[in-house]
């Protein structure tokens, strides 16, 4: 268990602790020795089956030994270290001399860890262990002068079985401290001066190590694996108003591809979701009035979500999924935005072998507005590029534009197709009414006409036919479907458009273009000469009911 740690000043700079602590300044090529030995030095103890422990042939339960090395990051050559036999030890000058910093009560206890506070460079936090001399109680200390001074920070860990084998101070919020026991997770929002159990879903298990990456807490455990909460945003805020509604600032967060998904595999580990993870806070249960989040790009929404469940909503093979509904409890809430824009309008009933779902946005920096009745909370979140594909922010551009240009094209496909649907049925359902009127029977026939035009033209941009997956290598995809693959083929890690997709798009615009001109060809004449019969048999005409 001997420490070995690189220096955060000069990753060349490398200690390494056995009862001395050894530097390298050239990577491990070769050491020297910068400081006495800073342990008891029991030679009555260092023997083959020397109490207090049981020696083994590994070298593995050696003693007087040094369990914790850690440089503070904010002074250069700042050390503190901590033996198995129960001292502390600091020095300011890089190991040129070494004072004995050990607070009184620790007794022959390890040393397991000791944390320089990442806002305060005189503030550090030690672990004491003295479970191996039957000893189970917590002992936490805390010194604000360089180990001048320690104070016995375990307020609230009241189980007399609970020793603590490491602290972590939040790297955001000054004071805000976990601790991992032997029993599992504790949390401190004063410096230490109160504890709570911070265990949620975690597993009665001893806790290793903590770290916090990328703003997400890491625990290791002995024999669960790595446990990970993901963002502290919500715990670094600290308390909101009782009477608020509020957002909390989401971590500058990746666009990575991939993620878990709501039903874990058991047994396996569970990835974050992909997407930015949002914290919001409720006063109270949004019921009558619903709950909404805007996400924004230059103050224009892109994609919106509601706590109201669309109970009109209806499934069918190749349709759209089922709108997400914001969880809208009293309380703490979490919910993952998917980089996702709005989805795309769907014509009902008709299968597409294709994603409805909205393209992945680009990198930037994007606004979130919840909204509940008259109170709204603000606060925006950076998107990062994937770091593991190196690309500009003009390939990021070019692919959105394209993506853009092929949603468009899209909505207005199913619009336009919709819309003659609607004119189709009105149609139909005049010609039903009318089969009697003698005087009808030019614009009855001007109907058929019509409706053959509109049969005509829709199946140009979708195919009625397929109503399966494998009823796609029966009938041809039209040209909506041929959109949505290309929007699908686009819309992936690597934001290089290929010149394939752009000829590709260029092809399929200009169908679209072609389709457009008929389409309004149908709406400026023939709907026209339709709806004049129509007025001249005192009848209501055509309306075209717009989207």
């Amino acid at each position: 268990n001997a420490p070995i740690i690189s220096s955060p000043h000069n990753r060349k700079t490398i200690y390494h602790a056995g009862n001395v602590v050894f530097k390298s300044t050239d990577e491990g090529q070769s050491w020297t020795v910068v400081s006495p030995d800073l342990t008891r030095n029991e030679k009555n103890k260092q023997g083959p089956g020397g109490g207090p422990y049981t020696n083994e042939a590994a070298g593995g339960e050696n003693y007087n030994t040094l369990m914790a090395l850690v440089e503070s990051p904010h002074e250069e050559g700042v050390l503190w270290a901590g033996s198995d036999d129960g001292l502390i030890h600091l020095t300011r000058d890089g190991g040129l001399t070494w004072r004995n910093s050990t607070p009184r009560e620790i007794g022959d206890g390890i040393i397991n860890s000791i944390e320089v506070s990442p806002h305060d460079p005189a503030t550090a936090y030690a672990v004491v262990m003295r479970y191996k001399t039957m000893d189970l109680k917590p002992y936490i200390f805390k010194t604000t002068d360089y180990g001048e001074t320690w104070a016995k920070i375990v307020e609230g860990i009241s189980d007399p079985h609970t020793f603590v084998r490491v602290v972590r101070e939040d790297p955001v919020r000054p004071g805000l401290l976990y601790a991992g026991t032997e029993t599992g997770l504790y949390v401190s929002f004063n410096g230490g001066q109160n504890w709570q159990p911070f265990q949620l879903n975690l597993p009665v298990v001893p806790i290793n190590d903590i770290i916090i990456q990328d703003n997400d807490l890491v625990v290791a455990t002995a024999g669960r694996s790595f446990w990970i909460l993901d963002d502290l945003g919500s715990i670094q805020a600290g308390p909101v108003h009782p009477s608020s509604l509020t957002i909390v600032k989401p971590k500058d967060t990746y666009l990575f591809f991939g993620g878990s998904t709501d039903r874990p595999v058991p047994g396996l580990g569970q990835n974050p979701k992909q997407g930015v993870t949002i914290d919001y806070y409720l006063n109270k249960k949004a019921d009558s009035v619903p709950l909404t989040l805007e996400v924004m790009k230059n103050r224009e929404t892109i994609r919106l979500y509601t706590s109201k469940e669309d109970k009109d909503f209806k499934s069918w093979p190749g349709g759209p999924s089922k709108p997400q509904v914001l969880p809208s409890k009293k309380g703490y809430n979490r919910f993952t935005w998917d980089f996702r824009k709005d989805p795309l309008p769907a014509v009902d009933k008709v299968f597409v072998y294709g994603n409805y779902a909205g393209s992945r946005i680009g990198p930037g920096v994007y606004q979130l507005r919840f909204s509940l009745g008259d109170e709204v909370s603000e606060t925006s979140v950076t998107v990062m590029p994937n770091p593991k594909v190196d690309f500009s922010a003009a390939d990021y551009q070019e692919q959105q534009q394209i993506l853009t240009n092929i949603e468009n094209m899209i909505t207005s496909i199913h619009r336009a197709v919709n819309e003659m649907r609607s004119v189709r049925d009105q149609v139909k359902n005049y010609k039903k009414r009318l089969e009697s009127n003698g005087k009808a029977k030019d614009l009855l026939a001007m109907g058929d006409s019509l409706i053959t035009r509109i049969d005509q033209w829709e199946k140009n941009l979708i195919q009625p036919r397929q109503k399966t997956f494998q009823d796609v290598i029966n009938y041809n995809n039209k040209l909506n479907a041929e959109l949505m693959n290309l929007k699908d083929y686009v819309d992936a890690a690597e934001p290089k458009v290929t010149e394939g997709a752009k000829e590709r798009f260029q092809d399929l615009q200009n169908q679209w273009v072609r389709f457009e001109m008929e389409w309004n060809a149908i709406v400026g004449t023939e709907m026209k000469v339709f709806n004049l019969m129509y007025k001249n048999l005192d009848l209501p005409a055509l309306i075209m009911e717009r989207e």
